[in-house]
């Protein structure tokens, strides 16, 4: 009785105050979340996850070791997948964050490679980008893709030690140079022989990344793949 009566309150709440889908604003049905299944359908996801030479693969290639590297969607300017990640990072929608970490830990989660990983780590923000966000989008992300995999999410094993200029409008080596020793690691003990999923929101130039993947490797042990929401494609 009381789980029939708390959905009938829930369906009289999204009678009056319907949630509705950021690509196209109608109301979304039960089941639905963040997108409706119309607008679901026409994100321009990229296949790359069966594909080991991909164009996120290429774009570290002969930079640092890793295993393997996918995004889920092509990020184009004004397009659906960037309509929802400047919802993510400056209008508070955090549901997206963990909507889209689940559209790409399901596809991870069909991949041989993928059933490998022992921990996510999300590309962290300093402490005082964070504050002023209230939250990291990509811990967001790699919550949506630990509640796929089954795998814990662990923003503590990475942190990151210098509040770094933005990157827009740099050239790919003043990114390289503006993101160098930014990061650090908190715990060498729990990252040893682990297989680590490094995860963030859009791949660029990749320079982020892979000062991520170079403090990450100060444990010899320790496997990276690379898994991005978006990549920028022009």
């Amino acid at each position: 009785m009381k789980t029939i009566l708390n959905e009938l309150k829930v369906g009289i709440i999204h009678l009056f105050y319907p949630i509705l889908c950021e690509g196209c604003n109608k109301p979304l049905v039960k089941g639905e979340k963040v997108l409706c299944l119309s607008c679901g359908l026409q994100l321009p996801e990229t296949q790359y996850h069966h594909i080991e030479d991909n164009e996120t693969a290429m774009r570290f290639a002969g930079r640092f070791p890793f295993a393997r590297a996918t995004s889920l969607a092509y990020f184009t300017t004004d397009g659906l997948l960037q309509l929802l990640i400047h919802g993510l990072k400056y209008r508070n929608k955090k549901e997206a964050g963990h909507y889209l970490g689940r559209q790409l830990g399901r596809r991870i989660k069909n991949t041989d490679w993928g059933k490998t990983i022992d921990v996510i780590i999300p590309v962290p923000l300093h402490p005082a980008k964070q504050a002023k966000r209230g939250y990291n989008q990509s811990l967001l992300i790699a919550e949506g893709i630990s509640e796929m995999l089954g795998v814990p999410a662990n923003d503590q094993l990475l942190l990151r030690t210098r509040d770094t200029k933005t990157q827009t409008n740099k050239t790919r080596a003043e990114r390289i140079e503006n993101m160098a020793n930014a990061f650090c690691l908190n715990n060498l003990e729990q990252l040893k022989g682990k297989h680590v999923l490094l995860c963030d929101d859009v791949l660029t130039t990749g320079a982020t990344i892979e000062s991520c993947a170079l403090a990450l490797m100060k444990e010899e042990s320790i496997k990276i793949s690379i898994a991005t929401i978006g990549i920028a494609v022009s």
